[in-house]
């Protein structure tokens, strides 16, 4: 076995950084909705992916690879959801094994009341302790990581 394929210690401090990072900001967003909104940062990622649909609505399976969840996942969630009024599930009319989740007009509103105080989270906590050229440098390896990860997928 060769050293080549351990982390160099750079590396393994930017990914114990990294996930301490993640952790951390998705902890402190979720607190925030669920502080100020009572909903989670899944409810208002569910909300969001509706929202942006044709229609509010969108078939389960793509809900699902949209927010890179499993199937059993997002129905649990999906049936907390339409317990608090938030969205519904419509059968679907082309294909009678498959379904729609569709956003309520009650999960609009929460989803308009929560965007920006959300909004300003993120920014407070990911964006203003940036300069231009930090926020420049993240995107670029952002975008190369997410190259990576496509062509890692395609080969699945």
């Amino acid at each position: 076995m060769t050293d080549d394929i351990w982390l160099t210690e750079t590396q393994q401090r930017v990914w114990r950084d990294w996930l301490n990072v993640q952790a951390r900001l998705l902890a402190a967003l979720n607190r925030q909705l669920q502080n100020d909104h009572d909903m989670s940062l899944q409810d208002f990622e569910v909300l969001v992916q509706l929202s942006e649909a044709p229609e509010e609505k969108l078939r389960l399976t793509a809900l699902a690879e949209a927010l890179r969840w499993e199937q059993s996942r997002l129905s649990h969630h999906l049936t907390r959801m339409t317990k608090r009024d938030l969205v519904v599930r419509e059968p679907c009319p082309e294909d009678a094994r498959g379904s729609f989740a569709c956003l309520t007009a009650t999960g609009r509103a929460r989803l308009e009341a929560a965007a920006p105080s959300h909004a300003a989270t993120v920014r407070a906590l990911l964006f203003d302790p940036l300069g231009t050229a930090d926020l420049q440098r993240i995107s670029t390896a952002t975008q190369a990581i997410l190259t990576a990860l496509e062509r890692a997928e395609a080969t699945d």
